[in-house]
């Protein structure tokens, strides 16, 4: 399954790359694109900086931001020489000029990087306030999803915001998955447990499983399911994967397994709950956004996933809320709600354009 991904990854880079030289070509250079000659030479070249943005995980990035951007200008322009009756205006021809002169994907690109390698080292504490009837007590919980410990983001800056994190002295917390995965180590994995073990929350801390924790898109896996599982033991962790635990005389915690898994290896909410509601207050934690209205049919009072990162790059939250996801912030689902972390880190790239890097500060209190 990895190989054929990357194979289809690499085919249309390919294409991508293929159009963009010739698009750079008519601009700077006096030949005609039909030639098989300079076809021969767009195809090669291409292949070379295919290979190099495999191999260079922020080369494709540029790549793919310069192929965008590249192609909206030119609709643009298409545009404005249809619109344009003044073909000989100052505005027509500064814009022509801009267009020849073809460094505005450019200069673009380099400001979105400049400003996403910023804002990615910039972990924020985000703040929600809930009230409920069912709740006898107060609680503080901290939420936290998406680290990818030990690739895009700097262990320093993680290890910064869990002392910050420690001194807030919650009374739960909750990993919400993807703390690991495909390129993480196996002494990293078992250091950021320990890490988050130091906070000791008064009610312990709970673990779900995301799509990346057990390294099921790694072709090699650095550590194996076992020694992730006995990792959370050692340091005190408890994972829930459709599992629920009762705390105090209110709260009732679940976990639910990643639905990456497929639906048909996960189990109903109802199944999960148990019949256990007894008037709790009920937080369920799915990595992913999803069935998040039929878990409030339910019974679940608060729903805690991660796994969007606010997609991470502009505009892909944008269009993750177009196409009807629950792409970050808190919703209010009848009298239920749902809170989307936006992540403490981000993936595949030290790049974050579309939002902001997270962790979670829920205060829960009783009517």
């Amino acid at each position: 399954m990895y190989y054929i991904v990357m194979g289809i990854v690499f085919f249309v880079l390919l294409l991508g790359l293929y159009w963009l030289t010739g698009r750079i070509f008519t601009l700077f250079v006096v030949i005609q694109i039909g030639k098989w000659k300079v076809r021969a030479i767009r195809i090669l070249l291409s292949i070379l900086l295919c290979i190099i943005c495999l191999l260079w995980d922020a080369g494709g990035l540029v790549a793919v931001h310069l192929i965008v951007l590249y192609a909206l200008m030119d609709l643009i322009a298409i545009v404005i020489r249809r619109v344009c009756k003044k073909k000989n205006s100052k505005i027509y021809l500064i814009l022509k000029k801009s267009y020849h002169l073809c460094m505005l994907p450019i200069l673009v690109t380099g400001l979105l990087l400049a400003y996403g390698s910023y804002n990615i080292n910039q972990i924020q504490r985000t703040e929600y306030k809930v009230t409920s009837g069912k709740l006898k007590n107060d609680y503080k919980i901290i939420f936290i999803s998406d680290t990818h410990y030990g690739t895009v983001q700097k262990p320093d800056i993680i290890k910064e915001k869990i002392r910050e994190i420690k001194k807030l002295e919650p009374d739960l917390m909750i990993l919400g998955g993807d703390i690991v995965e495909e390129g993480t180590t196996k002494e990293e994995m078992r250091e950021v447990f320990r890490l988050f073990s130091g906070i000791k929350p008064r009610y312990g801390i709970y673990y779900i499983y995301g799509n990346h924790d057990r390294k099921m898109y790694a072709p090699h896996p650095s550590y194996t399911d076992k020694e992730l599982e006995n990792s959370l033991k050692e340091n005190g962790i408890t994972a829930l994967k459709d599992d629920c635990i009762s705390l105090g005389t209110d709260l009732l915690i679940a976990g639910r397994e990643d639905i990456s898994r497929g639906r048909e290896s996960r189990a109903d909410t109802e199944k999960i709950l148990k019949g256990n509601l007894e008037n709790r207050y009920v937080i369920l934690a799915d990595h992913q956004p999803v069935q998040i209205e039929e878990n409030v049919r339910q019974g679940v009072d608060l729903q805690l996933s991660g796994h969007t990162h606010a997609g991470q790059f502009f505009p892909i939250g944008y269009m993750n809320t177009l196409f009807g996801t629950y792409n970050y912030g808190m919703f209010e689902i009848e009298e239920s709600q749902a809170i989307v972390s936006s992540g403490m880190g981000g993936w595949g790239f030290p790049f974050r354009t579309q939002g902001i890097c997270e962790y979670v500060e829920i205060c829960l209190f009783r009517e």
